[in-house]
């Protein structure tokens, strides 16, 4: 159909504000960019903006080599991957139930995980909770207290609440039980929450670094968010670079250091988003139930 001069003004006024978020969204990260890539002078004199000036790739070399950045994404990745696989299962395994109606109180016991969101221990119970199971200066202590959110796991439970019952029945008449259905139905026909919900937990765990600063002490397990933050807070930051003469300092900045950093710690996610894009923007559903 032919879209109306009224539905073209509406297309276009959405056009021209998403634009001009996904604009503003760009700019910040291509003037980090310019900056990590832009010669000394040209960063003092201000000149950079969104294009470097003299394409100076030393900051990148003493970046990687005369920090733990490295070792610190090797944290990041491992305490992301391992933390979003066990949120995702206790997510999926407290959902899932809960959208059968034949469970026996299901409304009261999601009450109860509601109420959690709105009231908690604190900060000094929950480390003192963490502390006496053991699990300062670990991992573990970055996965537990976080392990499910409730609002996810709430948006996984009202799509299950949504799936076609016509499914469910045809799979249980052909002998299919409730693990089965789980994981050879529901699942396959779920990949766009589980998608969004994965980069949700995802990019929550890559960016923590407040429950890292609490709960870990060893300064070697350190993650990419708190090296690139104590990076930008603190104003010696090529204290951090290894065996670097006073001859090597005029090739780099602060500033530049600093941009090269974030720009590190965004790109996994620009690089992971475009694998989940197409299961926000189409469902696999469409079409799975015939009238």
């Amino acid at each position: 159909m032919k879209a109306s001069s009224t539905e073209k003004i509406f297309y276009l006024i959405n056009y021209v504000l998403l634009g001009a978020i996904a604009v503003s969204c760009l700019l910040p990260m291509l003037h980090m960019l310019a900056l990590s890539l832009s010669t000394n002078d040209a960063i003092l004199s201000g000149f950079v903006s969104l294009w470097p000036i003299g394409w100076n790739f030393e900051t990148y070399h003493k970046l990687f080599t005369g920090t733990r950045i490295l070792q610190a994404a090797r944290n990041s990745v491992e305490v992301t991957a391992v933390g979003t696989f066990l949120s995702m299962l206790f997510t999926l395994l407290g959902a899932y139930p809960l959208s059968r109606k034949f469970m026996y109180g299901r409304k009261f016991f999601t009450m109860l995980i509601v109420f959690t969101m709105i009231f908690n221990g604190g900060l000094i119970p929950t480390y003192l909770v963490i502390k006496s199971l053991g699990l300062v200066n670990t991992y573990g202590a970055l996965w537990l207290p976080g392990l499910i959110s409730v609002y996810n796991m709430l948006v996984m439970r009202s799509f299950f609440n949504g799936f076609p019952e016509e499914i469910e029945e045809a799979a249980r008449i052909d002998g299919c039980g409730e693990i089965r259905l789980l994981l050879q139905i529901v699942l396959p026909l779920s990949l766009p929450v589980l998608a969004a919900l994965t980069l949700f937990y995802g990019v929550g765990y890559w960016n923590s670094f407040f429950s890292v600063m609490i709960y870990i002490n060893d300064s070697s397990k350190n993650t990419l968010a708190v090296l690139i933050q104590q990076m930008i807070s603190s104003q010696q930051l090529l204290q951090e670079i290894a065996n670097t003469s006073s001859e090597d300092l005029t090739s780099v900045t602060p500033e530049s250091i600093k941009a090269a950093g974030v720009f590190v710690m965004i790109v996994p996610m620009l690089i992971l988003y475009p694998f989940l894009q197409k299961y926000f923007v189409k469902g696999v559903m469409i079409g799975s139930v015939k009238g």
